[in-house]
């Protein structure tokens, strides 16, 4: 069950209560379904008793206990829990993963994901000044407007209704993408950066964290294919690693942090094309320390608990500990909301802002993606891929709705 389908079965529920009688409200067009906050648990929450509350004239806890049990009977959800003022927490069964529902639906949908109807059999009529930047921001709604099933058309002169501040000078010289980038990046009511930071590849420019996130995601894939394996949407977690001391999602509190290799965020960059797409961080629970023998011989150390090993006697290495994917499922699951709200409100600078959170939280995901040392390729490695390529698949529409390549090398 992805969060779309998710979000769905909450308004069905409300719509049940509604026709039973026992909410009197009007059934709102969307549920917000995100990862549970502090206190909170499942893989889910929804504040929609709270959302609620005021048209109902009932407290948000009332509310909630009303949609609970119609939520909890619903074919995938394992049980559903009400915290704090009213939140409700969601569980989906094992088989209901969100995150293979959510990859599935992005690999089939391609760049195109987030396509809806929204704007269907509408022509939206842009009148711009002769201007760089309201010219740039007019042709990336006339795309984002396509996205919904809207036309749009841009014309010039008096009255406008899309006047973005002003470039204070040409972004030429900064190249297409930069330029690009700097002129749709701000909010139209902010004045536009037009600086050589754009051009600068660290963690502080967000364009370069965007792309570089492609980059990467492109080359695991093509490394994964040397190594004998693509991309397969199915569990995170590798089987082998959920003995004691290691620490998977569905284990970890309130979908916290998981501890991981000191070198796993957007701070640390390496160039996408290099042997197993970067050097992971060696650390005692990630890499063996030397080699590891073929049989047992005298002083051998015993495998210590949750560590594996190859052959009996063989020197343990304790498992990698399993990413954490919740951060990353949150934004692609929103994706077509954004791009709703974009192409409506004529604002693309909400696309580009969502393509930098998309990126931020992929990027720790991919130092576990490719087997490291003495790992085979596995059900869980083609899980991964799977959820990077489609953050990728995400990066690459959005950076096209915006006018940008998205490189397969940077």
């Amino acid at each position: 069950m992805t969060p779309v389908e998710l979000s769905r079965t909450v308004l069905h529920a409300v719509r049940r209560a509604v026709d039973d009688g026992e909410l009197s409200v009007t059934v709102p067009e969307r549920a917000v379904v995100s990862e549970p906050g502090p206190g909170g648990c499942g893989d889910f929450a929804t504040t929609i008793a709270l959302q609620l509350a005021r048209p109902a004239g009932q407290p948000p806890l009332r509310v909630a206990e009303i949609l609970r049990p119609r939520l909890a009977e619903t074919a995938g959800i394992r049980d559903v829990v009400v915290t704090g003022p009213g939140f409700l927490n969601i569980s989906l069964d094992a088989q209901a993963d969100p995150v293979v529902g959510l990859v599935r639906e992005i690999r089939e949908k391609g760049t195109r994901y987030g396509y809806g109807d929204a704007l269907a059999g509408q022509v939206v009529a842009l009148r711009v000044p002769y201007e760089v930047r309201a010219e740039v921001v007019a042709d990336a709604v006339v795309r984002m407007v396509g996205t919904q099933g809207g036309r749009a058309t841009v014309e010039h002169g008096e009255p406008v209704n899309l006047r973005p501040v002003p470039a204070p000078e040409d972004p030429a010289p900064l190249g297409h993408d930069a330029a690009q980038w700097a002129l749709l990046h701000p909010a139209p009511h902010d004045r536009p950066r037009i600086t050589a930071d754009h051009l600068v590849q660290r963690e502080s420019n967000p364009l370069f964290r965007v792309r570089y996130a492609h980059a990467r995601i492109r080359s695991l894939s093509r490394n994964a294919v040397r190594l004998g394996f693509t991309a397969e949407p199915g569990p995170i977690a590798h089987p082998a690693v959920t003995g004691p001391g290691t620490i998977t999602e569905s284990d970890a509190p309130n979908s916290g942090p998981i501890t991981r290799p000191a070198a796993t965020g957007p701070g640390t960059i390496t160039r996408p094309d290099a042997p197993n797409s970067g050097p992971t961080p060696a650390s005692p629970s990630s890499t063996p320390t030397g080699p590891r023998p073929t049989s047992a011989g005298p002083g051998a150390t015993p495998n210590a608990p949750g560590a594996t090993s190859d052959a009996q006697g063989a020197t343990p290495t304790a498992p990698r500990p399993t990413p954490t994917v919740r951060p990353l499922l949150t934004p692609l699951a929103d994706h077509p909301r954004v791009l709703t709200v974009a192409a409506t409100h004529r604002a693309p600078d909400r696309l580009a802002r969502h393509l930098v959170t998309v990126a931020d939280a992929v990027l720790p995901l991919l130092p576990f993606v490719l087997p490291v040392g003495e790992e085979k390729p596995s059900a869980a490695h083609r899980a991964r891929l799977a959820l990077a390529e489609a953050a990728g698949t995400v990066l690459a529409g959005g950076l096209s709705l915006l006018g940008i390549d998205a490189p397969e090398h940077l």
